[in-house]
């Protein structure tokens, strides 16, 4: 692919072979994205783990201060007991029976599915479309949880969900590159405290092996950050 030159001059501000402090990439992000919408800000983390063993596969959540900059449509699937609390709370879609038979036909318009564990059983059906899309809810990732209404509040709020993929990469955004640095510094910071605090008991050696942030169409940029050893 042919670069224009507004491409090759932001690709010469990224030395990818340089180290940079997350405050730095977060202010290098907004200066080399080229793109004319407000793109996603992305953090990718390989972490020293073997994602195939049970005890290291990482997933969780972590509630970022400025959040994504994406307003995210959550359906709750609950019991008639809990409906209104969900709806109250800002939930987009708020049923059960309905909403199940309608994501066996193919319907997948929402990001997050919050679930009451009482309805579990009855959702179990759809977890082979829920699933591959990691819209299955989960009680790690506090989308299966008799607090319903909280849960909405917090998803709205700016709370994520992450999981390591099976090549031990997380992937998620941190915000838009419309945030300021300081936000998206903020954003990326609290993410990586979380994950420091997830390193399974059973991973030896170096931790965060490679850190790079970008957005959908700007260089990646390769970030210094303190490593765990063990």
């Amino acid at each position: 692919m042919k670069l224009t030159k507004k491409r090759k001059a932001v690709q010469g501000k990224v030395d990818i072979n340089k180290l940079y402090n997350l405050s730095d990439a977060a202010k290098l992000v907004k200066e080399t994205t080229t793109c004319k919408f407000d793109a996603s800000v992305d953090l990718h983390i390989q972490l020293g783990i073997d994602p195939k063993k049970a005890d290291q596969a990482v997933r969780g959540t972590a509630a970022l201060p400025h959040g994504t900059g994406k307003t995210k449509r959550v359906l709750v699937l609950t019991s008639p007991d809990k409906e209104d609390e969900a709806r109250k709370s800002g939930a987009d879609f708020v049923g059960l029976e309905e909403f199940v038979q309608k994501i066996e036909s193919g319907w997948t318009d929402f990001d997050v599915v919050i679930a009451s564990p009482n309805v579990m059983a009855k959702i179990a059906k759809i977890g082979k479309i829920l699933g591959p899309r990691n819209l299955m809810p989960n009680p790690k990732s506090g989308t299966v949880t008799p607090e319903v209404g909280k849960a909405v509040e917090e998803v709205k709020k700016g709370k994520i969900a992450f999981k390591v993929d099976k090549f031990g990469i997380v992937h998620t955004s941190v915000g838009r590159v419309s945030f300021t640095a300081q936000q998206i510094n903020e954003n990326a910071e609290m993410l990586l405290g979380v994950l420091a605090k997830m390193k399974p008991g059973s991973a030896k050696g170096v931790y965060f092996k490679g850190i790079s942030m970008a957005s959908t169409m700007s260089p990646g940029i390769n970030i210094d950050y303190k490593n765990s050893e063990a």
